[in-house]
């Protein structure tokens, strides 16, 4: 077989640039230590290496993850540490205003000292984080999550979702708590009222305070099924308590039907998970020869729960003037089955028809209610409430109605209420002294319960915290398992590459030293 100059040079060419692509090559290994440079080098190296890269990103997230999530809980502990401290000042000021020897002077002092706390805790559950987000408005970061109401209730505008970031393949992580969860879950302890019944003429010799829920289990299983009860005085030392079955369950609370009327601190009438307080007051011209026995038999009092509370309040963008001024449940079974759990909106469509819808009302919503107010308007009834108007509506209104069933009560509405009756003078004022007892000793319990709640979700976030530790350092033994093996099959070994390089070279002297030779062959050197 003939080969032509031109084929020998060709050939000769391939050769000499395969062997020098192959010097350039490991080379390049030996001095970026890296053997797959392309997926070519090993097919099978490379995807596996790919997978360890794809691996090493998402711990590279899951660590930065890791790192928001702790500043983020970091910064909600302290806010709720100071939020905690600052109820542990008002309790001290409730208990001190619980004091029956202090002064109108005494207590608006108190009720000042109130209001500078009020304020703190109304900034503190506003707090912001670095990147200027709401901390306890759940996923709605840009909406202030508690505004003051015209009325100075408090009312949460946030939402019950938490947000949450993936520290692992598995693991998904709450970096907030909604302002909802943790001060709106807050159990109100003043859900009961007792109503003197008897005499009609209120002589101001017995006074019963509204009661405090001390269980909620056992007030909910069983004072709410007996409930209204009726408690009456028989003498000045005992009373009979029948459940709204008139059956007697005297037997069943803390003094099984005695009481000291002497007590000048009151004596505690326990009943299936609420306390009440009955306090003996002589009245002028009691002395030794009074019977107290007569003076005080026939007193009577109805233990309940509060009927909800129904508030309704105008939307900002109305065009008339009209007000619902008050609401209240006039139908007890249709409001139990109709009224919204999440509250409702009235709409007018003329000055007399309205629509009443679920809250919130969206493209598809359908009116659970609708009806027409006589003229001249005074009222509408929808879902079991009767709604007093004033004015006369225009096509468009809107008004937000929701319910409150006294089941919780957020802090801020705690200190307030408080504030609010120790503001006011009492002095001489049986009934006013019977508002501030009990009061004190509904915000007493509220505050421990809104305390609790604030230690639960501190708790969670140190809970959160131990897992993110944990789970943390098995990111760190993943990433460097993972570096690891990235190095056993993509690094190069220095050794072999050393030895292969000067291989490659001694080939390509070999081709080279071969070439030269070859060419300068001539069939003219051997004539």
């Amino acid at each position: 077989m003939r080969i032509s100059t031109g084929q020998y040079f060709a050939n000769s060419l391939a050769g000499y640039s395969k062997n020098y692509s192959d010097i350039t090559k490991t080379q390049s290994e030996i001095s970026s230590g890296t053997r797959i440079q392309t997926a070519a080098d090993d097919p099978v190296g490379a995807s596996k290496l790919l997978q360890l890269q794809q691996q090493s990103a998402r711990l590279t997230q899951y660590t930065s993850n890791i790192t928001t999530t702790n500043n983020s809980l970091n910064n909600e502990e302290s806010v709720l540490s100071s939020i905690n401290t600052a109820l542990q000042s008002a309790r001290e000021l409730t208990l001190q205003a619980g004091n029956g020897g202090l002064t109108d002077d005494d207590r608006a002092s108190i009720a000042n000292q109130l209001g500078d706390i009020e304020s703190t805790v109304y900034g503190l559950l506003n707090s912001k984080d670095a990147n200027g987000n709401y901390l306890f408005s759940g996923s709605k970061t840009n909406v202030q999550p508690y505004v003051k109401n015209a009325d100075g209730s408090y009312t949460y505008q946030g939402d019950e979702t938490q947000l949450s970031l993936q520290v692992s393949d598995t693991l998904s992580m709450a970096t907030n708590d909604t302002g909802y969860s943790v001060f709106e879950q807050a159990s109100n302890v003043a859900r009961t009222s007792a109503t003197l019944t008897a005499p009609a003429t209120d002589d101001g010799r017995m006074t019963l305070t509204s009661g405090n829920m001390t269980s909620q289990t056992t007030y909910n299983s069983s004072f709410k099924a007996g409930e209204p009860y009726t408690l009456t005085f028989t003498s000045a030392s005992a009373y009979t308590i029948t459940d709204a079955s008139g059956n007697d369950v005297t037997a069943e609370s803390s003094g099984k039907g005695t009481y000291d009327s002497t007590d000048a601190s009151g004596s505690t009438i326990s009943l299936r998970g609420v306390d009440f307080q009955a306090n003996v007051i002589a009245q002028t011209g009691d002395n030794d020869t009074t019977d107290m026995d007569a003076a005080l038999a026939g007193h009577s009092f109805s233990l309940a729960s509060k009927p909800d509370t129904i508030t309704a309040s105008r939307i900002s963008s109305n065009t008339s003037t009209a007000q619902i001024t008050s609401a209240s449940v006039s139908d007890e079974s249709a409001y139990s089955s109709t009224f919204p759990n999440g509250g409702a909106i009235i709409k007018f469509t003329s000055a007399t028809d309205y629509q009443v819808y679920a809250s919130p009302v969206t493209s598809s919503s359908q009116a659970i209610a609708s009806g027409s107010m006589t003229s001249p308007a005074t009222s509408i009834t929808a879902a079991g409430v009767t709604f007093n108007v004033t004015g006369t509506p225009a096509s468009g209104d809107q008004f937000s109605v929701t319910a409150d069933a006294h089941q919780t009560q957020n802090v801020l509405n705690t200190i307030s209420q408080l504030r609010s009756v120790l503001s006011t003078p009492i002095s001489g004022d049986s009934a006013g002294a019977l508002r501030v007892q009990n009061a004190v000793a509904a915000a007493t319990g509220n505050l421990d319960s809104a305390s609790n709640q604030i230690d639960i979700t501190r708790g969670s976030i140190g809970a959160r915290g131990n897992a993110l530790d944990i789970q943390s350092a098995e990111i760190s033994s993943l990433t460097l398992a993972n570096t690891a093996t990235q190095s056993s099959i993509g690094d190069t070994d220095t050794a072999e590459a050393s030895v292969k390089l000067t291989l490659q070279q001694t080939m390509l002297e070999a081709s080279q030293l071969a070439f030269s030779r070859i060419s300068q062959l001539s069939l003219f050197d051997k004539i």
